[in-house]
C-alpha cells in the first residue's frame, strides 16, 4: 500500500531520533497493513562504525525470543493434527527429565514453574549442548505448575525437543519446512547468513563498542536463536495479524492469543499476559499480540493489533537501549494513517426481528441487537454482556465474557411465535417473569403486587 509521504517522513525521523537517543549501532523497522509492508527503514551501520556497511531491510539480526512464537506454532500444529493434547504431561512425549510433570500448555504459557535459565554458564553467551546434557544438568520446576507466571527459556528448550521428537527431525528443519518456506521467509536462519549485523554492546559511559559472541545454543536454541530480516519478520507479523495461509487455522491462532497467565508485578497494574507462546497486551481496550526478543548484541520486537492486523517489527544490533520504539512507531502510524471508514448499508434479515429488542432476565432489563454478523446481548465488557455467533436456526453460541462457549436458543411456541430466550438455562422473557414462558421454579400465582 502507499502511505502519505509525510507519514513515512515522520516514521523515519522518529526511528533516526531513537537510534541516536538509544545509541544503537543500527536499527531497522517495518509497519505492516493489509498483508504487506506499508513502510520500512533502517538507520546506522552493521558494525556501528560511521564508515561501515549501511543496514537495510535485508540485513539479518537475531530475533531472540520471538523464536519462541515459531516453536509454539509448531506445537499447535501437532495438536491440530491429533498428535498431542495440550493437557498432556511433557514426560508423555519427552521422558527422562525433571520437567515431566508440567503440561504442554503450561510450558507454552510460562506457568509450568520451570526455572528461567540453565544451571551452567550464561547460555546466551556460551555454546550449548544437546537435550540429554541439558536434562542431565537437573533443570527443575521452581514453582508448582499452574501457580504463577514465571518466564522460562528452559521451558522452550524443552518444547523444541518435543517438536524434534514428534517429527524425527531437528527442530529448525521442522520450522523451516512447515512455517518458513510456505510463508516465503527464506532469510530466516539459525546462524547469520549473508548480510548480517554484528552483535554489539555499547559502553554506558563512552561511545565505544564491544562485539558480543555468537554461537550455536544447542538444546536452548528454540528459546532465542533465530536470525531474520525486517522483510521476513514483517511476513511473520502479517501471519500474526491473521493471514495464516495454509500454515495454521485462524481459530488456532486466536486460541493462542487467549490470555492464560498475567505477568503480575506487585504494585503495578498489569497490561501484559501470556497466551500459548505469544505475549498479549491489553492497552486502553485494544488487544495486541506479539513478542519481544533480546540476546547479547541484539534487540527485537513484534506487535500486531489483533483486531485490524496492523503491526510493527523492529530489530537492532545492541544489547540495550531500544526502549519503546515498536509500540510508539505503530501508534504514530495508526494516528496518521487511519483505516478508511466503511459506509453503512442495510443488509439485515427481517427474521432477526424475533430476537432483537428488549428482554428481561427476572426483573433486569437487557437489550438484544444485531451488530455486523453477531447477535449482541447487553453491552460486551459490562456485566454479562456478550456477543454471539450463529450456530443454526434460532441458535447462537457465546463468543466472549461470561457466556463464552455457552448456547443461546430462541424458543418458539407450537404456533411459531416467540416464547423466550434460553441462555445456558437462564430464561429471558419479553416481560419480567412472564408466567407463560416456563420460568424455572414457577411464578407466584398472585403475580406482581
Amino acid at each position: 500500500m502507499n502511505i502519505d509521504p509525510l507519514t513515512a517522513r515522520h516514521l523515519s525521523h522518529f526511528l533516526a531520533a531513537e537510534q541516536r537517543r538509544g545509541r544503537l549501532p543500527s536499527v531497522a523497522a517495518g509497519i505492516v497493513r493489509d498483508g504487506a509492508l506499508a513502510w520500512s527503514d533502517a538507520i546506522g551501520t552493521v558494525d556501528g562504525r560511521a564508515d561501515g556497511g549501511r543496514s537495510d531491510t535485508d540485513t539479518q539480526y537475531r530475533m531472540g525470543s520471538i523464536t519462541k512464537t515459531f516453536v509454539a506454532v509448531a506445537v499447535l500444529r501437532l495438536r491440530d493434527a491429533g498428535r498431542l493434547d495440550l493437557n498432556d504431561r511433557f514426560e508423555a512425549h519427552v521422558p527422562g527429565s525433571r520437567l515431566g510433570g508440567a503440561t504442554i500448555a503450561q510450558l507454552l504459557s510460562h506457568d509450568a514453574g520451570v526455572q528461567a535459565e540453565t544451571n551452567g554458564p550464561w547460555w546466551e553467551r556460551t555454546p550449548g549442548g544437546d537435550w540429554e546434557s541439558l536434562a542431565a544438568s537437573q533443570v527443575v520446576q521452581r514453582f508448582r505448575a499452574g501457580r504463577r507466571f514465571h518466564y522460562s527459556n528452559v521451558g522452550f528448550g524443552a518444547l523444541g525437543e518435543l517438536v524434534a521428537r514428534a517429527h524425527g527431525a531437528d527442530w529448525f528443519d521442522v520450522i523451516r519446512r512447515d512455517l518458513l518456506e510456505p510463508l516465503g521467509m527464506l532469510r530466516t536462519t539459525t546462524r547469520p547468513s549473508g548480510k548480517a549485523g554484528q552483535g554489539l554492546a555499547v559502553h554506558p559511559f563512552a561511545d565505544v563498542l564491544l562485539p558480543e559472541p555468537e554461537h550455536d545454543a544447542g538444546a536452548m536454541a528454540p528459546a532465542g536463536q533465530l536470525w531474520t530480516t525486517i522483510e521476513d519478520l514483517a511476513r511473520w507479523a502479517v501471519f500474526a495479524g491473521g493471514d495464516t495461509g495454509d500454515v495454521l487455522a485462524k481459530d488456532t491462532l486466536a486460541e493462542m492469543y487467549e490470555p492464560h497467565v498475567v505477568n503480575d508485578n506487585p504494585g503495578l497494574p498489569w497490561t501484559v499476559a501470556h497466551g500459548l507462546g505469544w505475549q498479549v497486551w491489553n492497552i486502553d481496550g485494544t488487544r495486541y499480540a506479539g513478542h519481544g526478543g533480546s540476546m547479547p548484541g541484539f534487540l527485537a520486537g513484534l506487535r500486531v493489533d489483533t483486531s485490524t492486523g496492523d503491526g510493527v517489527v523492529v530489530m537492532a544490533n545492541a544489547t540495550s537501549g531500544m526502549g519503546l520504539v515498536a509500540p510508539e512507531l505503530l501508534k504514530a502510524f495508526v494516528e496518521r494513517e487511519p483505516r478508511p471508514v466503511e459506509p453503512w448499508h442495510a443488509q439485515g434479515d427481517a427474521d432477526v426481528l424475533d430476537v432483537v429488542g428488549m428482554w428481561h432476565w427476572g426483573p433486569s432489563v437487557t437489550v438484544a441487537k444485531v451488530v455486523g454478523e453477531h447477535l449482541v446481548l447487553g453491552e460486551p465488557g459490562q456485566g454479562r454482556g456478550s456477543r454471539f455467533a450463529v450456530a443454526g436456526r434460532d441458535e447462537w453460541v457465546g463468543l466472549d465474557g461470561y457466556y463464552t462457549g455457552e448456547p443461546l436458543r430462541l424458543v418458539r411456541r407450537p404456533d411459531g411465535t416467540v416464547s423466550h430466550l434460553d441462555l445456558a438455562s437462564f430464561r429471558f422473557t419479553r416481560t419480567p417473569y412472564d408466567p407463560s414462558a416456563d420460568i424455572p421454579g414457577g411464578v407466584d400465582e398472585a403475580g406482581w403486587r
